[in-house]
């Protein structure tokens, strides 16, 4: 049998899979930086549904001198919401959160949507596969 052969490839596959798992299981987001990709997310959201035109109520906007800067400002606070509503599935080499926002009231006649979104952390990286507003 020669080991510089054919036969000793088998090995060489079988490190190459163990060290890419590795490193997908050491680069597998954690809750921190899902708290920051959420709150970036959201402020993006939050600031599209709320500073636009008819976004909030009259009175609101009579108060509110710059909406997307104030929204801005609470990203960190954002983020936080959104781990608190959110369940993580960590399978190692990735992991899905799977998050549950909205449905309270502001001021009257301002309910925020609800929010469903399912996001995939994997090798570093956070993406949002799905996400569904319903009502408001």
């Amino acid at each position: 049998m020669d080991w510089r052969g054919g036969s000793s490839r088998p090995w060489g596959w079988g490190i190459a899979v163990l060290l890419l798992g590795g490193a997908l299981v050491a680069t597998n987001p954690g809750e921190q930086e899902f708290e920051a990709f959420a709150g970036e997310q959201l402020v993006q959201l939050a600031d599209k549904e709320l500073c636009s035109n008819g976004g909030l109520p009259m009175v609101a906007r009579l108060l509110i001198q710059n909406c997307s800067e104030l929204i801005q400002s609470q990203q960190a606070a954002l983020g936080q919401l959104a781990l608190a509503g959110s369940r993580r599935t960590n399978a190692g080499l990735f992991s899905l959160y799977s998050t549950q926002l909205g449905g309270q009231t502001l001021l009257p006649g301002l309910t925020l949507p609800r929010y469903s979104v399912l996001t995939l952390g994997a090798a570093g990286q956070l993406l949002m596969l799905s996400a569904s507003s319903h009502g408001g």
